[in-house]
């Protein structure tokens, strides 16, 4: 599997002490993940959660306004992505709880950094195994191994920014992904100011898999709040 699209998966980070934060936040962003965000409470997890889509949750149990069990439980509601807890609660208790209600592992701190991201890379495979599908469109198909869209059987290539954007709206296929969410997927972790680039890239998007590129069925626009890819079977 290739580990940069692994790389490229959103990971979630919520702790609530600012020095273990910023450590495992450095940790991650230094292997290589370039899409992490991180909260020290429920309330900023949640509503994290709700404008990135994450692919990975890492949470610690104790938070001041709650706990990481009832947090997995509210994230999970609406989108089921593998969570890993990083915690100093070590009693088997805690863990078989963890586990029970779904958690994918359960590390105790302290830790070495390499199993962090041992453990996370092994999550991130076996949840993600699916790379590069071939999605149907309703008039067209895009293959994301080969980077292009095959439309009345011409085949179109992807620039590395479309297919960016369309590998983040394919992830949350049926749901909004926000503009800022679009722009960080394609312009990294400073996306402010790419929002006019965005509509442009949308653009040639919809000219790729659109049979009416000015009446779009499969990239549709919400109003106020970003877009949605609409896949067949889905």
């Amino acid at each position: 599997m290739n580990d940069e699209y692994l790389l490229s998966k959103c990971i979630l980070l919520v702790d609530d002490e600012p020095e273990l934060l910023d450590m495992v936040f450095s940790i991650l962003v230094e292997y290589g993940f370039h899409n992490v965000k991180t909260a020290k409470s429920v309330k900023q997890a949640l509503e994290e959660a709700e404008k990135f889509h994450p692919d990975l949750a890492i949470l610690d149990v104790m938070l001041p306004d709650g706990n990481g069990f009832d947090l997995m439980k509210r994230l999970k509601k609406n989108n089921d992505y593998p969570v890993l807890f990083l915690t100093a609660c070590g009693e088997d208790d805690d863990k078989l709880k963890g586990f029970g209600l779904g958690a994918d592992d359960y590390m105790i701190k302290p830790f070495l950094p390499k199993e962090l991201l041992f453990r996370v890379m092994a999550i991130l495979r076996r949840s993600y195994r699916k790379e590069d599908p071939v999605v149907q469109l309703h008039d067209s198909r895009i293959d994301f191994s080969r980077a292009e869209v095959i439309k009345n059987e011409e085949h179109i290539p992807l620039t590395a920014k479309e297919h960016d954007l369309l590998s983040a709206l394919y992830r949350n296929a049926g749901r909004i992904v926000t503009i800022d969410a679009l722009c960080e997927a394609a312009w990294g972790d400073n996306p402010f100011g790419y929002e006019n680039s965005l509509m442009a890239h949308i653009r040639r998007i919809r000219e790729k898999i659109e049979l009416n590129p000015s009446q779009p069925v499969s990239l549709v626009t919400v109003r106020g709040l970003g877009y949605k890819l609409i896949v067949e079977g889905k």
